[in-house]
């Protein structure tokens, strides 16, 4: 048990160190009292006693040092000797360590705000059982082409379902949603949410909190209605109370018995959902063995030891014989396109954020950068006390570790400072990008301490190294024979910060080009036009369900009652009826044959984006009439024969004819499908602002058909402000079917912003950290050319003192100082000439190497350098040549 008593005694070591020191010091003392002792008793005076023993016994400090060598835990005591000298050192320097501390704070605290959501989204594995086991299928209708992915039908999955042997479960499930009216006179509401095979939870490894998880019983043709709640509907609107299992709530109408809740981490596929609902119940039964309704998801788990790509090769085969059977009778897939579901769940923030997390890596070494450049500037204002060291006996590791111990100290201040920053970034980052998935209970998790540790003693490393070895290299003790201004201003120093500084310019050019280039295109993506006006513009949301909606008259006569209202409310232009307003998404397309055209060649499949639109729709949002008309008022139900078609319909489909009189072929009322007269061409208008426009029909929503018209938007233009406009439309509504909610109300403008959200944050976070780069840029030039003309200032008054110009003084400083940040500009477009080009998906209407970006940077850059060099420019032309030379 040697070891357990070394353990011990290095323990008791570390813990007494301070009484061991005591006892040292006692130790030493009463031997060299002794000695004093037996001096006196040989008959020497007092003094004469004390110096012989001294002189017999030897230095105390010398004994006392050579005995604390054999003691344990020596470095640990070093270190706290150095951080004590470098708090005293930071303190006599307030300025510089309060600016010092402040920049890396900032930036310290944006990189580990970032790394906490890049943690929480995209790292950290879904909290699913084995969830590296999780794919999502779907559709590949080019084989070709990794990006044809379509949504599967129901048919295709029960097939997929029953001959795939690589998947231990498989799942289906879409979206949906639900009036809800509570039964105790609460307010109505809708509510997201998710129709799924009762296997859905056992498939992502996820049992309920309360109560059950669906079982197969619950998920057939005729069972009883039945619900799972969220966590956050379940304490939002029955306060947590576990009764409300067994009982029913009202949805849509009817009744829906409550089996369960689940965990409050829980959120597939989205945290707005608020509840499940079994599939075969919520969808109508002549869908199911559909193989062309395509509106639904399917996630899988793969059996242990088999490949993702085996399992999707089994499914593709599977899907491949569909094909073959219906491919000349409808849009069935070739092919099965799988990936994980981690992946699937990211995809739209993947780029967005790994880029503002590289950005913040570039701002993160312009900081220490720009603390290296301080230290270096610190360096040699001390360096006639580092030389005075050496010169007592101090090495040149002893030296260094101070240095390194002051970086770190600045860093690890920072740091500090920067959890808090951390902390205010990633709320706002949480508000401001309000589509970010995974971020239910964002927290710095242990994971991304240790990182933020790490990155903390690197920066310190990297900001403190090289000042520190150009501080305490050789020639130092030629210090003490130098005068104070010529200390230290020559060559290897003065090199090391141009050359620090070039590549903090550097950088900042590269961060600034993105940035540019992100605004640019998101400035593009605004300035696009939706094709109708935006401005005044209110939408609001409402969905018919239950039994008094279910006849075709029932519909219209809501949907005539409200416009009617609603357009004769004060300050109301126009108002009108869609499924999707211009910029609210793709919602979905449909086959399509136009009669008069030759009979379409097996495979060959046309589609259509699907709109739906009353008489005043198009009025309403300005949406110019190009040819013929707009649906007529006696147009409704079996009346409603009449299509509506865009100009990228005519380009596409009926470039040399005369659109007005053909007729469309859709599967909208029948599974036989009717014909549809073109009446009118619109212009184009977009579904989302990015993307090109596509061939889009309008068929008119006043059919009353309940699968196609009963999802609406409201589009209401007003003279003023449209917000003042929601609560009176809402009570007309209201006044129509008290249980009847709304949903998503909002302006155009901000459904615009919302769609643009992410992109919009991208570009404002990526010039903010590109603007405080500058900045740091501008005072790290106008450092070093303040130092550098101090420096110099005895040469200056002798060029002076010769007859120089002042303006050629000027010149050659301004000269010495914007030669690294030209030598930057330069190394940073070549680098931003590269980077950029991996933002490329991001940007929208703009190149990668967009001339006028790469220009205006340029200019930027140079202008900011030159402001930042011409003051120590100017002082330096102005100098009196005598005091110049009075200084030495």
């Amino acid at each position: 048990m040697r070891w357990l008593n070394k353990v011990r005694m290095r323990l008791q070591m570390l813990l007494t160190r301070g009484r061991a020191g005591e006892r040292l010091e006692a130790e030493l003392q009463f031997h060299l009292d002794q000695q004093i002792a037996e001096n006196r008793a040989a008959g020497m005076s007092g003094e004469e006693a004390r110096y012989a023993a001294l002189r017999s016994f030897g230095n105390p400090t010398a004994l006392r040092a050579e005995t604390r060598a054999n003691w344990s835990w020596n470095n640990l005591e070093s270190v706290l000797r150095d951080a004590r000298i470098g708090v005293r050192s930071l303190r006599r320097a307030p300025g510089f360590a309060f600016t010092a501390i402040a920049v890396m704070a900032l930036c310290l605290g944006a990189a580990i705000a970032l790394l906490t959501v890049v943690r929480a989204v995209l790292l950290k594995p879904l909290p699913y059982r084995d969830s590296g086991r999780l794919v999502m299928l779907y559709g590949q209708n080019d084989a070709h082409d990794p990006r044809s992915e379509n949504v599967v039908a129901p048919a295709d999955f029960y097939d997929w379902q029953k001959g795939a042997r690589g998947f231990e479960q498989m799942a289906i499930w879409r979206w949906t949603g639900f009036n809800f009216a509570g039964n105790s006179g609460e307010l109505p509401e809708f509510l997201n949410a998710v129709t799924c095979s009762w296997n859905l939870f056992p498939t992502l490894g996820v049992d309920a909190a309360v109560g059950r998880r669906f079982a197969p019983a619950d998920d057939r043709q005729g069972a009883p209605l039945s619900v799972i709640l969220s966590w956050s509907l379940f304490e939002r609107r029955f306060a947590g109370d576990r009764s409300i299992v067994g009982q029913t709530i009202r949805l849509n109408a009817r009744p829906y018995v409550v089996l369960g809740v689940m965990p409050r981490e829980f959120s597939y596929p989205d945290q707005k959902v608020q509840l499940w609902v079994p599939f075969q119940l919520d969808n109508r039964p002549d869908l199911l063995p559909s193989h062309y309704n395509h509106s639904s998801y399917v996630v899988g788990r793969l059996r242990p030891g088999v490949s993702l790509a085996a399992a999707t090769q089994e499914v593709s085969a599977i899907e491949h014989q569909i094909y073959v059977k219906f491919h000349g009778d409808g849009p069935v897939a070739q092919a099965v396109l799988a990936k994980p579901l981690i992946d699937d769940v990211i995809e739209d923030v993947k780029t967005p954020l790994y880029t503002l997390l590289a950005a913040v890596a570039c701002l993160l070494l312009i900081a220490c950068l720009n603390l290296s450049n301080l230290l270096v500037a610190r360096g040699a204002a001390r360096r006639r006390e580092t030389a005075i060291r050496t010169a007592l006996g101090c090495s040149r590791l002893g030296l260094l570790r101070q240095q390194m111990t002051e970086s770190l100290l600045l860093c690890g201040a920072g740091a500090a400072v920067g959890i808090l920053v951390a902390w205010l970034t990633v709320r706002w980052l949480l508000f401001a990008w309000a589509g970010l998935p995974r971020t239910q209970g964002l927290h710095p998790d242990a994971w991304v301490v240790f990182i933020a540790a790490g990155i903390t003693l690197l920066a310190g490393l990297m900001a403190g190294l090289l000042p520190g070895l150009s501080g305490t290299g050789r020639g130092l003790l030629a210090a003490l024979q130098e005068g104070a201004r010529g200390a230290g201003g020559k060559g290897l120093r003065a090199n090391l910060r141009r050359t620090l500084l070039t590549a903090e310019v550097a950088l900042t050019v590269v961060l600034l080009i993105s940035a540019g280039l992100l605004l640019r295109s998101f400035q593009r993506l605004r300035g696009d036009s939706l094709g109708c006006t935006t401005n005044n513009v209110l939408t609001m949301n409402y969905f018919l369900r239950g039994d008094q909606y279910t006849k075709p008259e029932q519909i219209v006569s809501l949907d005539t009652q409200l416009l009617g209202r609603v357009r004769a409310l004060p300050g109301v232009r126009g108002a009108g009826l869609t499924n999707v307003a211009p910029g609210g998404g793709y919602y979905g397309d449909t086959g399509f044959t136009i009669v008069e055209h030759p009979p379409q060649k097996p495979g060959e499949d046309t589609f259509v984006v699907f709109r739906t639109a009353d008489p005043g729709y198009f009025s309403a949002l300005q949406i110019p009439l190009i040819r013929g008309r707009f649906f007529a008022d006696d147009e409704r139900l079996e009346h409603d024969r009449f299509a509506i078609v865009n100009q990228e319909f005519v380009r596409q489909f009926l470039a040399q004819e005369n659109p007005l009189g053909r007729h469309v072929h859709m599967q909208w009322r029948s599974d036989a499908g009717e014909n549809y007269e073109i009446v009118g061409v619109v212009g184009n208008t977009l579904y989302e602002l990015g993307r090109p426009a596509a061939p889009m029909v309008w068929l008119p929503i006043l059919s009353g058909i309940y699968a196609a018209t009963s999802d609406n938007t409201l589009v209401v233009r007003t003279a003023g402000n449209p917000e003042t406009m929601a609560l009176p439309i809402q009570k007309v509504l209201a006044g129509l079917d008290p249980d009847l909610p709304v949903k998503e109300v909002l302006t155009m403008d901000q459904m615009v912003g919302e769609s643009t959200a992410a992109r919009n944050l991208t570009a404002t976070v990526v010039l903010a950290f590109a603007v405080l780069s500058l900045i740091l840029a501008a005072v790290g030039l106008y450092g070093v050319l303040a130092y550098l003309v101090t420096q110099r200032t005895t040469e200056i008054g002798v060029r002076l003192a010769l007859g120089a110009e002042r303006e050629n003084v000027l010149r050659l400083v301004l000269l010495d100082g914007l030669r690294p940040a030209l030598l930057g500009l330069a190394l940073g477009i070549a680098g931003a000439a590269a980077a950029t080009r991996w933002i490329a998906s991001l940007l929208f209407g703009t190149e990668p190497l967009d001339p006028a970006v790469f220009t205006l940077v340029a200019i930027t850059l140079l202008a900011t350098a030159a402001l930042a060099c011409l003051l120590p420019a100017w002082q330096a032309s102005r100098l009196d040549p005598m005091t110049a030379l009075r200084t030495e």
